[in-house]
């Protein structure tokens, strides 16, 4: 019998010391974890080459800069839809709408997609639609409904439903599953039907879950509705590009200063929901 059987055997309280000689010797485990990242490291260096920055790119960067210490302060306070409050006023309604459209499909689809509500077989596929949403970037969605809606802020908002609801379903999906079973088990033998059970068996314990997942997602397509703009899909991120391209820096830090002020303020406010949804 070895040391480590010995100290496992005894009847009386273990000391820490005694419990850490006692430990499983996974060296081995460790050692081949360390050397398969190692590994990773390095093939992923070997496909990436260093070229140096681009020609223009220290004036670009030197500009932002610029652009973020003398913004332009007229083009802060314009109320014309050139204005940074517009743009962003319009930035968080593309974000508000895709949200609030994709928290809302995203019922039916979770419940769908959940075996434990469903057969395996339907909940397979609609796993596997779920699964076909996230894997296609938002960029992709992007371009692919602009062909349709044309670029306007329509197309961001119809983009970002359909974004919402991959990432949105699979929180669902786990907040229904942590469903306390035993609760619906007291209200069944209590004598409540199936509208009692869903309401206070089933709801309370998913809308927190919920409301706090839509918040996060909220986060997410705040700066998800700056990129769209980008390639046309509404937003700041058009008026970003262009004067970007044209080098206005006053601008551009006029638009980006706005920005971080938004989502600072979205940041404090979706913090404190989430706290008084997690306390609550």
């Amino acid at each position: 019998m070895t040391k480590k059987d010995n100290i496992l055997n005894v009847s009386r309280p273990l000391t820490v010391d005694e419990v850490y000689e006692a430990r499983p010797r996974l060296w081995w485990v460790y050692t081949l974890v360390v050397l398969a990242v190692c590994a990773m490291l390095g093939w992923s260096g070997s496909t990436v080459r260093y070229k140096g920055l681009a020609s223009k790119g220290v004036t670009i960067a030197q500009g932002i800069g610029n652009g973020l210490l003398h913004p332009d302060t007229s083009l802060l306070f314009n109320l014309t839809p050139e204005g940074v409050p517009y743009q962003l006023l319009q930035t968080m309604a593309i974000a508000v709408l895709g949200t609030l459209i994709g928290g809302i499909l995203a019922v039916p689809f979770s419940f769908l997609a959940c075996d434990k509500i469903v057969p395996k077989p339907v909940a397979f596929v609609f796993n596997l639609f779920i699964l076909l949403i996230r894997t296609i970037p938002s960029l992709v969605w992007a371009l692919v409904w602009i062909r349709v809606t044309g670029p306007n802020a329509f197309c961001g908002v119809v983009t970002q439903s359909i974004c919402s609801i991959g990432m949105i379903c699979k929180m669902y999906i786990t907040a229904i599953e942590d469903i306390d079973t035993r609760i619906l088990e007291s209200l069944d033998a209590s004598g409540c039907n199936g509208f009692q059970k869903v309401r206070y068996g089933i709801l309370p314990q998913i809308i927190p879950n919920f409301i706090s997942t839509v918040i996060y997602r909220f986060d997410i397509n705040m700066k998800d509705a700056t990129t769209l703009g980008i390639v046309g899909a509404g937003g700041i991120g058009a008026a970003l590009i262009q004067c970007i391209t044209s080098s206005r820096w006053s601008m551009v830090g006029a638009y980006l200063f706005g920005m971080v002020v938004l989502m600072i303020v979205v940041e404090l406010f979706s913090t404190h929901i989430r706290t008084k949804l997690a306390r609550g």
